[in-house]
């Protein structure tokens, strides 16, 4: 069983990769980016890249499914870059093509709010691709760098998955049915993801939980096991939005950047304004097999547990990361 984890934005360090080998992890997508223009998001992947250089017995960079296949031989985990906003490729197509090369893999194209590409889901005006993005979301298909529409709104998403002449991913968020989060998506996205072998990774960071903190593994795994039942079990997969040991000034990066002079504080609230604490059962990487474990007894047979926990990131990332033929 191939182990995948669909989104991160970890504090890195030497103990979450080696957390990463304990849990069996062989490939995960990172943030490399949020409100990062093109240069700054350059200095990220130079950060990986001396990673990579310290710790070659725990981690490389991925590019291809093959590379997820590669960890699991030799040991190690295959780090895949995505960016969580359209920031780095700026107000330049060309970009789009350049950011593959360098590794990127999944580009959202809103981050809560309107960007230039599409609009988030915390503005109150949908007004779904832009013209920019309509024509971003024909090159990001050309070259094999997969649309996110985790932090969307409903009309910019499903334009997202009409447009795009390839599968796109919501990488990490769980359905409004189970629990009503504005990142949460409608029983309508989920069944024109399906409809056109888009992929959903569940998302485990609480504000996008049901009970938040003190959600249920149970509740968690039934959770999964209806969608299955609405979007097909080879949709679906685990991004489970891990930001281990990220500080709680890091809330503050994500959710204002530089757009705002005022905190934005999200779905939690002013009292709550950092990291909410992780449910007990899944606080870092080592616990990926308690997350098998609870699709097992909610009657998951071997096959469905094997898909979901990475083989179906596995055959997304086999059809969505070379170039459109």
């Amino acid at each position: 069983m191939f182990v995948i984890d669909g989104l991160q934005y970890c504090n890195w360090s030497e103990k979450v990769f080696r957390q990463m080998r304990e849990g069996g992890v062989d490939a995960v997508h990172v943030t490399i980016a949020y409100h990062e223009m093109f240069r700054e998001m350059v200095a990220n992947v130079e950060q990986w890249n001396r990673w990579f250089e310290q710790f070659p017995e725990l981690i490389f960079q991925g590019f291809t499914g093959d590379d997820v296949r590669r960890a699991r031989a030799e040991g190690r985990t295959a780090i895949f870059f995505g960016f969580q906003n359209p920031s780095p490729i700026e107000d330049d197509i060309g970009l789009v093509e350049i950011c593959h090369r360098l590794g990127a893999r999944f580009m959202q194209l809103t981050y809560n709010n309107q960007s230039l590409l599409a609009t988030g889901c915390y503005e109150e005006d949908d007004t779904g691709l832009t013209r920019m993005g309509r024509t971003v979301v024909t090159e990001m298909n050309r070259v094999g760098l997969v649309v996110d529409m985790s932090h969307s709104s409903e009309r910019s998403t499903l334009e997202a998955i009409e447009f795009s002449s390839r599968p796109i991913a919501i990488t990490h968020a769980n359905p409004t049915f189970w629990h009503p989060a504005r990142r949460n998506k409608s029983d309508t996205v989920l069944k024109a993801l399906a409809e056109t072998n888009g992929m959903l990774g569940f998302s485990l960071y609480p504000h996008h939980l049901r009970d938040k903190s003190d959600c249920s593994l149970q509740s968690f795994c039934e959770m999964i096991a209806r969608t299955a039942d609405m979007m097909g079990v080879e949709r679906l997969g685990i991004g489970s939005d891990l930001c281990q040991d990220q500080p709680d000034s890091v809330v503050e990066w994500m959710r204002v950047g530089r757009w705002t002079k005022d905190i934005d504080y999200g779905e939690g609230s002013a009292s709550q304004s950092g990291f909410p604490p992780m449910p007990d059962w899944f606080q870092d990487n080592r616990h990926f097999p308690a997350l098998a474990e609870g699709l097992k007894d909610q009657g998951f047979s071997a096959g469905e547990i094997e898909g979901i926990m990475g083989d179906n990131w596995l055959a997304f990332f086999d059809a969505s990361f070379g170039k459109a033929d």
